[in-house]
């Protein structure tokens, strides 16, 4: 096949392509904000949310972060982000809930950081709320569904809200407009290789 050839049937791939994704665009029409679930076993559901937070900041939209797990981790992101006076971050203070194996205080530590949750989730001034590793909560029993669901289903039409965790609720998979589940093909830590601050954190 001559470079010709090549080149033309390359440019009939595109336009076909470009056709396609053109009546795609043209077909949305709906407007209001999105629920996204980041979940899976994978590395990089934190990582991908706080990613959309500088996005939505850079934009100049208002944004809660809430962390239910590793408020108390160094993190990064949060660091450099929280000097901007759009974002609001509540974190539940225990940390890594089997560090502090106390499911009294845990619960309690989960029901304090919610409310600001829950907040942040009536408030239609925020344009986005990620609520951080809420999976486990969840999971643990520290929140039930319902509440949970009803507070998300109650939100402002045009608020987003990112769910990320492993282990997602069928009920917010099922609710999401967007789900993506990270896959872990291969892990540094089980190597035995540490976390490293300005990579990982």
């Amino acid at each position: 096949m001559s470079d010709q050839q090549r080149n033309e049937r390359h440019k009939k791939a595109m336009e076909k392509l470009k056709s396609h994704v053109d009546a795609k665009v043209a077909a949305a029409e709906e407007e209001r904000g999105l629920m996204l679930v980041f979940t899976g076993n994978g590395k990089g559901k934190t990582t991908a949310a706080w990613g959309t937070v500088t996005r939505a900041l850079g934009y100049g939209y208002r944004v809660g972060v809430v962390q239910f797990i590793k408020g108390i981790w160094e993190c990064g992101e949060r660091e450099r982000l929280e000097q901007d006076a759009n974002l609001e971050v509540a974190i539940m203070a225990t940390g890594f809930t089997w560090d502090t194996q106390n499911r009294e205080s845990d619960t309690q530590a989960c029901q304090e950081v919610w409310q600001q949750a829950s907040r942040m989730l009536a408030d239609p001034e925020v344009y986005l709320v990620v609520l951080d590793e809420i999976t486990y909560m969840l999971k643990f029993g520290y929140l039930d569904i319902d509440t949970v669901r009803t507070a998300i289903t109650n939100r402002p039409p045009e608020q987003t809200v990112i769910i990320t965790g492993r282990n997602a609720h069928r009920e917010l998979v099922a609710m999401a407009d967007t789900v993506t589940e990270m896959q872990e093909v291969k892990h540094g830590f089980a190597a035995g290789l540490k976390a490293r601050r300005g990579i990982d954190f």
